[in-house]
């Protein structure tokens, strides 16, 4: 039994801000094909290992937290929502607030120069430990146990996960040389304009939350 088609689409909220300048950067690099192929191996096995400890978690609370109907005003679930959109609301304001002064981090940088092994624990680390990402992937586990399922049923959207962190390198292998023009400037429109990423990405997750 698949995951709730409902969920699918965060998939694209999982790869909205660094994620996807990692694999931007990473195909601007020398070994630009061997780093990318092993960041989408590390996305892949964080958004499962992710996937499957929230499938545990919400499996031992018996469901009480699952995400709710939004009828159902009093419910837990309806108020862990009410709390994730605040949040998401807080993060978007902070991010418009700080535009003119906002940087990206130094480790994004660093990639310029990344081999395979480091690009793979970026892509298992950038996806198990930004806090959107947690979210996400709590909110598919909370889908899971919900529905009676198991990790195995969130496969759809492990696979549309990587298929969204792989835009960059299919653009490089079907559009070769346009690509590899195209690619640095815009990475370098990404760097500059990150929070306005990081503003729309908060969107789309409160809008599949609501």
């Amino acid at each position: 039994m698949a995951v709730n088609l409902q969920v699918l689409p965060l998939a694209v909220t999982m790869m909205m801000g660094p994620q996807i300048m990692c694999a931007i950067i990473l195909v601007t690099t020398e070994r630009a094909r061997a780093c990318s192929l092993a960041f989408l191996v590390g996305v892949a096995g964080a958004t499962a290992v992710g996937v499957t400890i929230a499938r545990g978690v919400f499996g031992l609370l018996g469901g009480e937290i699952s995400p709710a109907p939004a009828s159902d005003a009093g419910s837990v679930g309806t108020a862990v929502q009410i709390g994730l959109v605040a949040v998401l609301l807080a993060v978007a304001v902070k991010n418009y607030a700080r535009r003119d002064t906002a940087e990206p981090p130094k480790w994004l940088r660093e990639l310029l120069g990344a081999d395979p092994w480091k690009a793979f624990t970026t892509g298992f680390l950038v996806i198990l430990l930004m806090p959107s990402d947690i979210l996400v992937m709590l909110t598919v586990g909370a889908n899971l146990a919900q529905s009676g399922t198991g990790p195995g049923a969130a496969l759809p959207f492990i696979g549309a996960t990587v298929a969204v962190a792989a835009l960059p390198l299919l653009g490089l292998l079907f559009f070769r040389g346009r690509a590899e023009r195209a690619m640095p400037r815009i990475r370098e429109w990404m760097e500059s304009h990150g929070w306005l990423v990081n503003i729309v990405a908060c969107l789309i997750f409160i809008a599949l939350i609501l």
